[in-house]
C-alpha cells in the first residue's frame, strides 16, 4: 500500500528546491565575481627594497606593504584584488577588470613620497614617520571647514621637528609638489597633523594622495602579464558550454542506467551547484578557472559517490532481498567508502591552504567546500529521498533500480 504522506513529501521538496534553484540562479550568477584568468585585466610582480638605504626588509615590512598595495587597489575602484608577498623582498599583485591600466600601473608601482619639509627645503619627516591610510576628511569643530588630519607614528618627533622650526614654515610636500603649508608658531605636543582644504573635494583628493605616498618600500615592477578582456570571456564561455555538455551527458547516463535513484542523483546535483553558488555569494568570493576546477572535481566526486551508493544497492538486490533491505544494507556499506574518499580530498586541500597562496589556495577553499557540500547533498540529501519514495513503496520493481529480474539471485 502506497504511503501517501512520505510520497507528497518527497515531491513537495523536488518541487519546493527547483522553484528555488529556479528563481535565485540567474541573480547568484550574475553576481558571481570573476577572477583575473577570466574578467581581463592583469598581473604584475614587485621587487621591493627600503625607502631609505641600510634600511632592513623584514617580511612583517613586506606583508604591509602588501596590505598598503591591496588597499591603494580597493580606493583605485579596483574589485578583489589579489596581492600577497612572495619569497623574501617580491610582492604578486592581480587586478582583475582594470579599465584604465597604465593609470593604476603609475599608481601602483611609483608610489608618490610624502615628506614634511622646512622653509629651506630640508626633509624632516617622510611616509614611514607616518601612520599607513591614516590622513582622512575630516572638519574644523569651529569653522566647519574641511580639514586633512594626518595619524604620526611618533608623537616625541613631531613635536621635535615642530619646535625646530618655531617662527618658520612647514610645508607638506608630495613628491615635490606642494600640498600646504602652515606657519609654526609654537611647538606642536600632538601625534595629528592638520591640512586645512578649501573644499570637501580637495580635501578627499589630498587625503587619498597621501595615503597613497605613506608606503613603506619602494616598489619595482620585475614583469607584468596581461590577460584580455575578451579572451578572458571566451574561456568563461568555453567552459560555461563544457561544463553544459558533461552535466547533460552526466545526467542521461545516471537516467539511463540507474533509472529512478539516477532522477534522483540528477537532482542532487543540481542542488549541490546551487548551494555550492549561494555560498560563493554569500562569502562574496571571486571565482577563477582554478575555482572552476575545483567545482567539476567535486561534481565528479559528487557523481562517485551515487555511483557507489547504487552500485552496493543494485548488488543487495541482485542477492534477492527486498528493495528495503537492499537500500539499509547498500547505504551502509557505502558510506566508509565514500567518506575515505572524501576525507582524504579534504586533508589534501587543507594542505594545499596552507602550503600554497593566491590561485592555489582558491582551488583548496572550494576543494574543500565542494567535499562538505557534496556530503550534505549528494550522500545525506540523496539517501534521505531514497528512504521517502522506497518507504512509500513507490518503487516496489528492481527494475526501477535498473536490475533485471534474471538477475535476482533466491536467498
Amino acid at each position: 500500500m502506497l504511503d501517501w504522506k512520505r510520497i507528497s513529501f518527497f515531491f513537495l521538496t523536488v518541487v519546493i528546491v527547483l522553484a528555488a534553484v529556479g528563481v535565485t540562479s540567474p541573480s547568484l550568477v550574475d553576481r558571481i565575481k570573476l577572477g583575473l584568468d577570466l574578467k581581463g585585466g592583469f598581473e604584475i610582480l614587485y621587487t621591493a627594497e627600503p625607502l631609505t638605504a641600510g634600511q632592513p626588509l623584514t617580511k612583517q615590512t613586506l606583508s604591509e606593504a602588501a596590505e598598503s598595495l591591496a588597499k591603494r587597489a580597493d580606493r583605485l575602484g579596483v574589485a578583489e584584488p589579489e596581492v600577497y608577498p612572495e619569497g623574501s623582498d617580491r610582492i604578486r599583485v592581480r587586478l582583475a577588470g582594470v579599465e584604465n591600466e597604465e593609470e593604476v600601473r603609475t599608481l601602483m608601482s611609483k608610489p608618490s613620497v610624502l615628506t614634511f619639509r622646512g622653509p629651506d627645503g630640508t626633509v624632516y619627516m617622510n611616509g614611514t614617520d607616518f601612520v599607513e591610510n591614516a590622513a582622512k576628511l575630516s572638519y574644523d569643530p569651529n569653522t566647519k571647514q574641511p580639514i586633512v588630519e594626518i595619524k604620526m607614528k611618533s608623537r616625541e618627533k613631531f613635536k621635535e621637528v615642530t619646535t625646530k622650526l618655531v617662527g618658520s614654515t612647514l610645508s607638506i610636500y608630495l613628491d615635490d609638489v606642494v600640498q600646504s603649508t602652515a606657519s609654526v608658531n609654537f611647538p606642536i605636543d600632538s601625534d595629528s597633523a592638520i591640512i586645512t582644504q578649501t573644499s570637501v573635494a580637495e580635501a578627499t583628493n589630498v587625503a587619498k594622495m597621501i595615503n597613497l605616498g605613506a608606503m613603506p618600500l619602494k616598489l619595482t615592477e620585475k614583469y607584468i602579464q596581461r590577460v584580455d578582456a575578451t579572451l578572458g570571456k571566451a574561456s568563461l564561455h568555453e567552459t560555461a558550454r563544457a561544463g553544459l555538455i558533461a552535466s547533460i551527458l552526466i545526467f542521461l547516463f545516471m537516467v539511463i542506467y540507474y533509472r529512478v535513484p539516477g532522477l534522483v542523483a540528477a537532482f542532487t546535483l543540481i542542488t549541490y551547484v546551487w548551494v555550492l553558488l549561494a555560498i560563493f555569494d554569500f562569502m562574496n568570493a571571486t571565482l577563477t578557472l582554478p575555482g572552476i576546477a575545483a567545482l567539476v572535481l567535486g561534481a565528479g566526486m559528487a557523481v562517485d559517490a551515487n555511483i557507489i551508493t547504487y552500485e552496493r544497492i543494485r548488488e543487495e538486490i541482485r542477492a534477492g532481498k527486498s528493495i528495503l533491505s537492499s537500500l539499509k544494507a547498500g547505504t551502509k556499506h557505502s558510506f566508509r567508502t565514500i567518506m575515505d574518499a572524501n576525507v582524504t580530498n579534504l586533508i589534501a586541500g587543507i594542505v594545499l591552504y596552507y602550503v600554497g597562496n593566491g590561485a592555489i589556495r582558491g582551488f583548496a577553499v572550494i576543494t574543500m567546500m565542494s567535499i562538505i557540500i557534496s556530503i550534505l547533498t549528494n550522500v545525506l540529501f540523496s539517501r534521505w529521498l531514497l528512504h521517502l519514495i522506497i518507504r512509500g513503496n513507490l518503487l516496489k520493481k528492481p527494475s526501477y533500480f535498473g536490475v533485471k529480474e534474471a538477475d535476482i539471485r533466491g536467498l
